[in-house]
């Protein structure tokens, strides 16, 4: 039934009871495992922001990848599809880093060529659909750091006028549970892609958690969570930015300051004055947990 529901949403949709077996180009064919039934919605119709909230409900069905070869060495069967484990000897661990391409023309041979020019040791790519693949890393000395993630994404959307953002996995052994893992960090990036900062192009299991959690709280404790602070932040509409940015900076003040371009005695004013409102203290690490649980709260309230 919620799958039916898009056809009145989405003009020019077309339900399958049966899975296509010819995808047409022009449409994002997703599957409902509930339903068990296809949905056929126009790319014209779809925003990037909307694919992706739609790709984390339902499963969607592509035409095969351009590169899907036997330079992947079975990951892409074993991570994408379900299949047997891929034949690794390699006593190193491994990370995931997950990407996703928000632009029309994706050019998967030129992007996974400059992919592989940032690392200095062989990596495995592989491509789950047109936009967002999974580099295989093995944990070595020479390993790309956050800030080199930054530049690299930077340097791609100069050179292909696309965007491009990442998640960072963990690193783990090659076990029974490395796919579980796998799938897990995908489902917190889509929830970060779909929720948090979209000028945000580098996402860990540390970012997402917090607004992860939030979001799942049940909706009976919500409100004790965030009592005597949603009046603060609705009275005054630049406080909740203020004191989000302030603690995202480790209560840095000059550099929160220098962030949203104020004076160091106007955010001094700003905390002072919502410490007094809201009575709870953000120099000790329990008062701004909660205010930043808080926080993560009000921002999604006032995305409904």
């Amino acid at each position: 039934m919620m799958l039916r529901k898009l056809l009145s949403i989405y003009e020019n949709s077309i339900l399958f009871p049966d899975q296509p077996m010819t995808l047409s180009e022009q449409f994002y064919i997703f599957f409902s495992e509930m339903d068990n039934e296809w949905i056929g919605i126009p790319k014209s119709k779809v925003s990037e922001k909307e694919l992706t909230l739609l790709q984390t409900i339902y499963q969607l069905v592509e035409h095969p990848p351009t590169i899907r070869n036997s330079a992947t060495k079975g990951w892409d069967a074993y991570l994408l599809d379900d299949g047997p484990p891929p034949t690794y000897h390699a006593k190193s661990n491994l990370r995931f880093i997950q990407f996703q391409i928000n632009g029309d023309d994706t050019n998967q041979l030129e992007i996974e060529s400059a992919l592989k020019g940032f690392f200095t040791e062989g990596i495995i790519i592989i491509w789950e659909n047109k936009r967002r693949g999974v580099i295989i890393e093995e944990d070595t000395i020479d390993l790309l750091t956050e800030e080199e993630l930054i530049s690299m994404s930077e340097t791609i959307e100069s050179d292909f006028y696309v965007k491009i953002a990442f998640f960072i996995g963990k690193f783990n052994s090659f076990n029974d549970q490395l796919r579980s893992k796998f799938l897990l960090e995908k489902e917190y990036f889509s929830f970060g892609l779909t929720n948090l900062d979209s000028l945000m192009n580098i996402f860990t299991f540390e970012r997402v958690l917090p607004a992860y959690v939030a979001f799942h709280l049940p909706m009976d404790l919500k409100p004790k969570i965030h009592q005597g602070i949603f009046e603060v932040f609705n009275d005054d509409p630049e406080m909740y930015s203020t004191i989000k940015v302030f603690l995202e900076n480790n209560l840095n003040a000059s550099l929160t300051a220098k962030k949203l371009y104020i004076h160091r005695n106007t955010l001094q004013y700003r905390i002072d004055k919502f410490i007094d409102k809201s009575g709870i203290q953000l120099k000790d690490f329990y008062g701004a947990f909660t205010v930043f649980l808080a926080c993560l709260l009000f921002e999604q309230s006032q995305k409904r």
